[in-house]
């Protein structure tokens, strides 16, 4: 299935979940992305996701009930490995964040994974626009978003947050207004949707699909 599937499936798998929607949305939107990017890389659907097998079909059970099923039939487990720049990303968001559950936890190893990607963050979630990146910081690491009151790039803010809490700086500009470089950390994150973008491919059939293997989920609905 290409990204817009994915998307639509666990949508779809969701009807039971007693989630938040804009969870159910955000887990979808990461999900979605991170399988197709991992075909189109020929990379392990979970090594995209930032989650052992364990951890997805326990995010699965909180906001996609009736996907467990088929999801821990179609996925092969894999061991995912953490280097140190991400578990640093996973740490400050652990330290910021407004939740202490499982779920939240599930959230920070997949923010923190897909930080590692090259688009903006908002792109790299599979998110629709900026401002729904910062809806979702602001609902799930509060202490974070406050902190972030210029509103920085996100990814930008994150690795600044990282650098500071392990004693150096990634630049020697006393403040952000006196940087040649102002518009690299808060520049405009204008761009489209990952996911609609592939919606737009399928409808123009002119721009090929990252699709995932048949092992790799469902190939609808079950």
């Amino acid at each position: 299935m290409a990204a817009e599937e994915v998307y639509d499936w666990l949508i779809a798998s969701s009807t039971a979940s007693a989630g938040d929607p804009s969870d159910v949305h955000v887990a979808a939107s990461i999900a979605a992305v991170a399988f197709a990017e991992a075909e189109e890389d020929g990379r392990h659907c979970l090594e995209a996701l930032g989650l052992e097998k364990g951890a997805f079909l326990d995010l699965a059970r909180i906001l996609f009930p009736d996907a467990v099923e088929a999801l821990d039939r179609r996925i092969e487990g894999r061991s995912i490995s953490v280097e140190a720049e991400e578990q640093s990303i996973r740490d400050i968001l652990g330290i910021y964040s407004s939740d202490a559950g499982r779920l939240q936890t599930h959230f920070i190893a997949m923010i923190a994974r897909r930080c590692q990607s090259p688009h903006h963050l908002w792109q790299d979630l599979g998110l629709r626009d900026r401002a729904e990146l910062r809806e979702l910081m602001t609902r799930r690491f509060a202490p974070l978003a406050q902190k972030n009151r210029q509103d920085m790039k996100w990814k930008k803010f994150l690795y600044r947050m990282v650098c500071g809490s392990e004693g150096f700086t990634l630049c020697a500009a006393p403040v952000c207004s006196d940087c040649d470089e102002f518009h690299v950390c808060f520049g405009a994150e204008d761009g489209e949707s990952r996911l609609a973008r592939n919606r737009n491919a399928a409808a123009n059939a002119n721009v090929p699909l990252g699709q995932l293997g048949v092992d790799a989920l469902p190939d609808a609905a079950e």
